[in-house]
């Protein structure tokens, strides 16, 4: 089968997605060499975007917790986080084969904003498919994919969040097959994690330079959280090769002895969703099961197959996070530092300072992968 990491990836679609994947592969597979294309990119990714994003050395975190931590800016990117580096390069491939609308998903609202934003600037028209609840805890970011010009479609079936918002997508995509399904992380069925991989890839080429220019070497660690992976993806890919350990962050929400929580890797087992095979929180029946996160973009019952594989292979080290334990840091890097972390990010900074002993005299990269104003009401709530 195509688009494989060991037993995971794939393609297991109806026949009526087929011709859709078949065409997006080869319009991807043709165009990613492209120079013209890549000029394209690398205009857009600098002048629009405001790349290469920075590599800060965090030196009040980096005291408090005994080793030196740097933080990957993402949050500093055009529209708040690492999401656009993959809708510009999608929508381009959208205009390539002559697409006039683009449908997405969104959790936390960033790639929904991402997505419109891409749109607006390549004028195609755009649909985002968004769960009830995540609109609710990010009604910002909805009305920002408003004022960019998207129709947001508010999903009320199911849990009301991101799992179901990809059901409504992926039904969409079958009912209109002209238009085209940008994706916004590194799962879904050939070829979406390896293009979304591809274009987030930026983030770790640039901070590889960077590390080289400011320590004279490699990071002993990478940290960055995980609820598909393109984040952690986007960082790790460059350094997959080096002795380099990666760690992924997971949310255990409420605790995992409660039941909520979106802990893929650790707990999940080999199942299919939304077209690939992946690590997977399911029944015996092998339905997918009710997840939960305070961070919207981390509430995804599966994760991607590279990530998948990379546990497998034990290349990847994982762990998990509590809803308050992430909060904390949310306020912590906030006052400190003066960053305002998204709460997915906040995730990966908690992890820090929860496993401080295992980091002890390392240096460490964290993504920080977005920034936090589309949280500020969630946790303003929680007094």
């Amino acid at each position: 089968m195509k688009g494989t990491f060991g037993q995971y990836g794939g393609q297991y679609v109806p026949p009526q997605l087929q011709g859709y994947l078949d065409e997006l592969e080869s319009s991807y597979e043709g165009i990613k060499k492209d120079r013209k294309f890549q000029a394209e990119m690398k205009h857009l990714l600098s002048d629009y975007v405001g790349r290469p994003s920075p590599l800060y050395l965090s030196a009040k975190l980096s005291k408090r917790l005994g080793f030196k931590v740097y933080l990957k800016r993402e949050d500093l990117n055009h529209t708040g986080a690492h999401k656009i580096n993959n809708t510009l390069g999608q929508a381009l491939i959208a205009k390539h084969m002559s697409r006039k609308e683009v449908i997405a998903e969104t959790g936390a609202g960033q790639h929904g904003v991402a997505t419109a934003t891409a749109a607006a600037l390549l004028g195609l028209r755009c649909r985002i498919f968004m769960g009830e609840v995540d609109a609710e805890k990010q009604r910002l970011n909805v009305y920002r994919m408003q004022m960019l010009g998207a129709q947001v479609h508010i999903v009320k079936s199911g849990l009301r969040t991101l799992k179901e918002a990809v059901d409504e997508a992926i039904g969409y995509l079958i009912e209109h097959p002209e238009v085209y399904y940008l994706l916004g992380s590194v799962v879904g069925p050939h070829p979406y994690p390896t293009m979304v991989r591809d274009f987030q890839a930026v983030i770790g080429k640039e901070a590889r330079k960077q590390i080289l220019e400011k320590e004279g070497k490699l990071p002993d660690a990478l940290v960055a959280c995980v609820g598909g992976g393109s984040n952690a993806m986007g960082l790790f890919y460059e350094f997959l090769n080096d002795d380099v350990e990666l760690h992924a962050v997971e949310p255990a929400g409420k605790g995992l002895e409660t039941g909520k929580h979106a802990a893929t890797l650790t707990l999940g087992t080999p199942g299919v969703i939304h077209g690939f095979r992946c690590l997977l929180l399911q029944d015996k029946e092998g339905n997918p099961m009710e997840v939960y996160s305070i961070a919207s973009g981390l509430d995804y019952p599966g994760v991607g197959p590279e990530p998948s594989m990379l546990k497998d292979i034990k290349r990847l080290r994982y762990g998990t996070v509590t809803d308050k334990e992430a909060v904390d840091a949310f306020h912590m890097l906030s006052r400190e530092e003066g960053l305002i972390p998204a709460l997915e990010s906040a995730h990966a900074v908690a992890y820090l300072d929860k496993e401080r002993a295992a980091f002890k005299g390392k240096i460490v990269i964290l993504n920080l992968s977005g920034r936090g104003d589309k949280d500020v009401e969630t946790v303003s709530k929680l007094g």
